[in-house]
């Protein structure tokens, strides 16, 4: 039996109107595509928006022991965005189906991973006559995955299964916006205002009334001194704010001094399994994190864990199969607060899944630490490979440890994604430091 891995990295249930998405925007989906090399194995059929260069793929499949051999990798033809992300259209494409359709025969396929199952995969799962391999199919036919993928929804659930969230509302008009800014603003505490639907905090805004408040999980702080400045505010943002599409617009008090930590399960038949915790590095925005969390206590780790399955619970008595980040912020009097689901493959996922459950022999889980951060600018990715193993830091089976390319060079930012597994925290952030100054040859 085989898996289909369909690389759909950017959706519109994700992102929005994919095609507001800015040149720069698109290649780093296109890029952050190939990661779905990580969950391949010997026999496993890729869709694939574009196929990265070889020593990227043969890099990743050495360290997982898949035989590229036995792989097979259909690329669609160029959509109307071109060819960095898997469109609606290039999934539609009738020559593509046709090629995927004998791609697949006598495969077995039993499961279809993909980074979001959108309305466009199960299209095509139906067309394939497969919809057995996509967990949750009935209820992802019906658009539940956007239920689950909401941040709007998952605060009328978290409300309802008595998860704490953080004080404030879900706006559809720009007036109960404006009113419950001033509200909060006016007790003197800031405001994060979210899109509906976005990932990383690229959809979100912090508005303040002090010139000292630093963004975290947004890019920027608005500074709004008057019900004046704020009317001006969501009039001229309103459209950005609600996706370019009416989406509805998260409010809510934004807490300063904190930390971002996720509990992220497989939810299945019988339950929701825990996969892993950790803790998201933003810097302002997310750009990598630490396994296990570092910044809760073990208290707050237990009730991290017991609210999170809790909240995946709700999803799945509704029929939802598959991944759930469970995401929440330490708040800096020590509470637990929970600010939005991520129903889908998430940016952490390979790290436990991959580099715990295939890349770390047994004995070794459990008792390794993992760091990962995208910013080591480099020239090339063979260079950073060349140069770990010249180093002697490149990652070693025998012991687990050492440093991971979890990501490809992204030629945007000409940064790569590395992730260093250590024995502890200290040996990890030393070896992560030694990187900047590691010489790379182009």
């Amino acid at each position: 039996m085989a898996k289909l891995i369909i690389a759909n990295s950017r959706t519109e249930e994700m992102v929005g109107d994919l095609s507001l998405l800015t040149p720069d925007e698109r290649v780093a989906g296109g890029w952050g595509a190939q990661r779905l090399f990580w969950f391949a194995s010997d026999g496993d059929v890729l869709v694939l928006p574009w196929v990265a260069q070889d020593r990227y793929v043969d890099y990743v499949l050495g360290l997982t022991g898949t035989d590229r051999a036995s792989l097979t990798l259909v690329v669609p033809p160029t959509g109307y965005l071109g060819e960095e992300l898997l469109t609606p259209d290039r999934l539609a494409d009738e020559g593509f189906r046709a090629r995927l359709r004998e791609a697949l025969a006598g495969k077995g396929i039993d499961r279809i991973v993909t980074a979001y199952d959108d309305a466009y995969v199960v299209d095509l799962a139906k067309h394939l006559g497969i919809e057995h391999a996509l967990p949750g199919f009935a209820f992802s036919e019906q658009g539940g995955d956007a239920l689950v993928n909401s941040k709007a929804a998952f605060r009328a659930v978290a409300a309802g299964v008595g998860v704490a969230i953080a004080p404030g509302t879900i706006a559809g008009r720009p007036e109960l916006a404006e009113s419950t800014i001033g509200a909060i603003l006016g007790r003197g505490d800031s405001v994060i205002v979210k899109k509906e639907f976005a990932g990383g905090g690229f959809g979100n805004e912090i508005l303040a009334t002090d010139a000292t408040v630093r963004p975290a999980g947004a890019r920027n702080v608005v500074l709004l001194a008057d019900a004046d400045a704020i009317k001006a505010y969501v009039a001229e943002k309103w459209s950005w704010l609600t996706g370019g599409r009416d989406d509805r617009l998260v409010i809510e008090q934004y807490f300063t001094g904190s930390a971002t930590v996720y509990a992220e399960f497989v939810v299945a038949d019988d339950a929701s399994h825990l996969l892993g915790t950790g803790e998201i590095l933003m810097e302002p925005v997310a750009i990598g994190e630490i396994v296990p969390p570092r910044s809760i206590t073990p208290e707050q780790h237990v009730e991290l864990v017991d609210a999170g399955r809790r909240l995946c619970d709700a999803f799945r008595g509704l029929g939802y199969r598959g991944n759930i980040s469970a995401d929440a912020i330490r708040t800096g009097d020590g509470r637990i607060v929970f600010s939005e689901t991520n129903g889908r493959l998430t940016g952490s996922t390979h790290l436990h899944a991959v580099l715990r459950d295939r890349m770390l022999r047994p004995d070794f889980r459990g008792e390794r630490v993992m760091v990962e951060r995208a910013v080591w600018s480099v020239p090339s990715f063979e260079g950073a490979v060349d140069a770990l193993v010249a180093a002697g830091l490149a990652f070693d089976p025998e012991t687990g440890t050492g440093v991971v390319l979890t990501g490809n060079y992204v030629p945007v930012n000409g940064k790569v994604m590395y992730c260093v597994v250590g024995k502890d925290f200290e040996s990890a952030e030393a070896v992560a430091a030694s990187l900047a100054g590691l010489a790379v040859a182009r």
